[in-house]
């Protein structure tokens, strides 16, 4: 894979308990609308994991997800193509961590941030419509 390695470890407050994370991270129903415009394809399940793949697609950019490990309150993911490298994420009550390095063209910083600006957003609205 051609680009720099670069690294990106963000920890965020987020107003949901571990189990509204853990559900918003792990449920492929959930994932596919807090990271849109992002595109997932491939033979998701209604929650990910370990051995599933897929791809999300970043404009006209593939990174491959292999799901390597979840626990309740844990998810790493192998990635390539895209970027070749790690996904962590880790979360508890009222927060959030997100742990990406790799080698890529694309701004990981920048791509990290807005995840996890989206995750906060769609959770922030979801508690809003639970009132």
């Amino acid at each position: 894979m051609l680009g720099t390695f670069q690294q990106s470890q963000l920890r965020v407050e987020i107003g949901a308990t571990a189990s509204q994370l853990n559900q918003a991270i792990l449920r492929t129903a959930q994932l596919r609308q807090w990271l849109f415009p992002q595109i997932l394809t491939g033979n998701l399940l209604a929650e990910l994991s370990p051995g599933l793949t897929f791809t999300s697609w970043i404009g006209f950019v593939p990174v491959e997800h292999n799901v390597d490990a979840v626990e309740t309150e844990g998810l790493r993911l192998i990635l390539s193509r895209g970027i070749d490298g790690i996904h962590e994420w880790q979360w508890g009550d009222g927060w959030v961590q997100s742990c990406l390095e790799g080698v890529s063209f694309l701004p990981l910083q920048a791509g990290n941030t807005a995840t996890l600006l989206r995750l906060k957003a769609y959770l922030a609205l979801a508690e809003k419509f639970r009132r």
